[in-house]
């Protein structure tokens, strides 16, 4: 059986959480203590930036992914 394209699915979803936690900003998840060290060491428009290219790394690890 090929996982990958589970894998890659996986990656998927894992890039709607991070954007979604991005724009939305829980407060719940946006106040724990890693997500307000980066607050803390990138302010809140880089810790926005930062995240968004995060998701977009596992975006493009899930269309390579789906490549293989």
């Amino acid at each position: 059986m090929n996982w990958y394209p589970l894998l890659a699915l996986l990656a998927f979803a894992y890039t709607g959480v991070v954007f979604w936690l991005t724009i939305k900003k829980p407060e719940k998840l946006w106040g724990i203590s890693k997500v307000q060290w980066f607050v803390k060491n990138l302010g809140e428009r880089g810790t926005e930036i930062f995240f968004i290219i995060f998701g977009l790394a596992f975006a493009a690890l899930g269309i390579w992914l789906l490549t293989l």
